[in-house]
């Protein structure tokens, strides 16, 4: 099957321009698609996995692709489902954050040679723009009145959009304009909430090179009741492992809803439909083989084999219900970090940042939710004696009904 016939199969593809030219186009030789990520955050996330998968299928259609890495846009912040202006971000860390994305991306992609695939920044030809040609040569394609009717435009009008905010959309068609002129590429990739902003730059490119060019959007990853997936207690589900660790990362594709599971296992592994097809269809306590399957493909997808063999028999010893203490992954503090004989609870878990804020610490204390060492926390001002975080085996950490860890101090 070609490229979007694997994409319908999988539920991967939400709208998709001139499909039947595309389908043409596709079948006749090599072609080149893009994706961009802008580095507004530390790491990429779940959120951003869709639009990495649909690169992934493109390649093994025998395509080739281009990752763009925002380092311009990302000046300028897209304000698509954001409700006020982003944080302006200095050059030097989106530049940081740009080599960490790079990075990521690639274990999940083919970039052994330029006929396969290759990384762009957009800072190499954003940032160097003259103002006034700039507006001369592309401004005059854009029309107002068009660009207030996007999504992204609408929702803000009403709480206040600036005006450097409000060309983001020119920026991003632009790249597509640019990738089309030196790189020959046609197709531009993305998340179904950049439609309007991809139409932009599909647009630029026919209306200026008189040339095919296409956009495809994949699914925004949301749950049965319309909610964006990817978040947790403890904020985003990371691909970083520093900030997600493989166990956590695991563990919330194994607790994910059950109406969720087949739509996943389309989305984020390599298993066939029929495959697939069976696990989705399993009910009651056999949809936990589906979960498993789930958790363990996904999690060997962005950490690698080894690292799903862990977590998957790390959650295997949490929940079987053995005697003894079960394994959990561990988090470790400095010594310098708790000097004291005692630490407060709530001062201790924000510490080891297994909640991202003190109030959620709080919050599972008063829905009676987290227990040390087997014992319920009844109150915030409950202290902890360091002398049990140097233990050998440290403290055993459960927050909510499933969520496991060791904390201890290192050395």
């Amino acid at each position: 099957m070609g490229f979007l016939e694997v994409m319908q199969e999988r539920g991967m593809l939400a709208q998709v321009t001139h499909e039947e030219e595309l389908r043409e186009y596709l079948s006749s030789g090599v072609r080149t698609a893009y994706a961009g990520f802008d580095p507004t955050g530390d790491s990429l996330h779940v959120g951003h996995m869709l639009p990495v998968l649909a690169l992934r299928r493109w390649q093994q259609a025998g395509h080739r692709i281009i990752v763009l890495l925002g380092g311009g846009t990302a000046m300028v912040g897209d304000p698509t489902g954001k409700s006020e202006m982003r944080q302006m971000i200095s050059e030097e860390v989106i530049d940081q954050r740009a080599e960490h994305f790079k990075k990521q991306l690639a274990p999940f992609l083919d970039f052994s040679s330029p006929e396969k695939g290759i990384v762009v920044n957009n800072a190499d030809w954003l940032r160097e723009l003259m103002y006034l040609p700039f507006l001369r040569e592309i401004g005059s394609h854009f029309s107002v009145n068009r660009m207030l009717t996007a999504d992204s435009v609408k929702a803000r009008l009403e709480v206040g959009l600036s005006f450097l905010e409000f060309n983001y959309m020119i920026l991003q068609s632009y790249d597509f304009y640019h990738l089309n002129k030196h790189q020959d590429c046609a197709v531009q990739l993305g998340g179904d909430d950049q439609w309007s902003n991809m139409l932009g730059g599909m647009e630029l490119v026919r209306r200026k090179e008189r040339k095919q060019a296409f956009c495809a959007t994949v699914p925004l990853l949301v749950n049965s009741q319309g909610k964006k997936m990817g978040k947790t207690e403890n904020g985003a589900v990371w691909i970083d492992p520093k900030l997600t660790s493989p166990y956590d990362f695991y563990q919330y594709f194994r607790n994910l809803d059950d109406d969720m599971v087949e739509k996943c296992l389309y989305y984020f592994t390599d298993l066939p439909a029929a495959e697939v097809k069976r696990l989705g269809n399993l009910r009651d306590k056999e949809i936990n083989d589906a979960k498993i399957a789930l958790a363990y493909e996904t999690t060997k997808l962005v950490h690698g084999a080894e690292e799903a063999d862990k977590a998957k028999a790390m959650a295997a010893s949490l929940f079987s219900g053995d005697a003894g203490r079960p394994s959990a992954p561990e988090v470790l503090l400095k010594a310098s970090e708790v000097p004291g004989e005692s630490i407060n609870v709530v001062e201790l878990l924000t510490l080891s940042k297994l909640f991202p804020s003190k109030a959620e610490v709080r919050r599972m204390i008063e829905q009676g939710g987290l227990s040390l060492d087997g014992e319920k926390v009844e109150v915030h001002t409950f202290e902890v004696l360091t002398s049990r975080l140097r233990q050998a085996d440290g403290i055993m950490v459960k927050k909510g009904k499933k969520s496991y860890h060791v904390l201890k101090i290192q050395g």
